[in-house]
């Protein structure tokens, strides 16, 4: 099985609610992140996709590590995952950009179907115990 490594960040907004995007010719909603640059760092990483994919310009100090999970890959049949996500609780304003086809604010504690596992399994049931 081959294996991705993505960083991502979990924008969560006052109310709770998780902000996931679509990526174009996806059906699965995810957390804004991506795929490293050789020898960049995980934080890096997420700063940049973030930037590029929602116009969302933060900074690594303003992050906080949530941990590095393995899941299964949402949207590449037979990949797994292993995805470091950092949390933000700053107002953004994303704009969807890049290869983002969509985005929308979801309750973590009330998901469906078409999230991501990594958020449906792992991240979610973290977030909803941090409130």
């Amino acid at each position: 099985m081959n294996l991705i490594t993505v960083s991502a960040i979990a924008f969560v907004r006052d109310d709770g609610r998780v902000l996931t995007v679509r990526k174009r010719g996806t059906s699965r909603w995810m957390l804004p992140g991506g795929k490293p640059e050789p020898g960049e760092r995980a934080i890096d990483t997420a700063v940049r996709e973030v930037r590029e994919e929602l116009g969302v310009d933060i900074l690594p100090e303003e992050l906080e590590l949530l941990g590095a999970f393995d899941s299964h890959a949402a949207n590449e049949a037979d990949h797994a995952l292993r995805a470091t996500v950092f949390l933000s609780r700053r107002t953004v304003d994303p704009v969807v950009q890049a290869e983002i086809d969509d985005l929308r604010w979801v309750d973590p504690a009330d998901p469906d179907d078409a999230e991501a596992p990594l958020n449906r399994d792992i991240v979610f049931p973290l977030l909803t115990r941090r409130v």
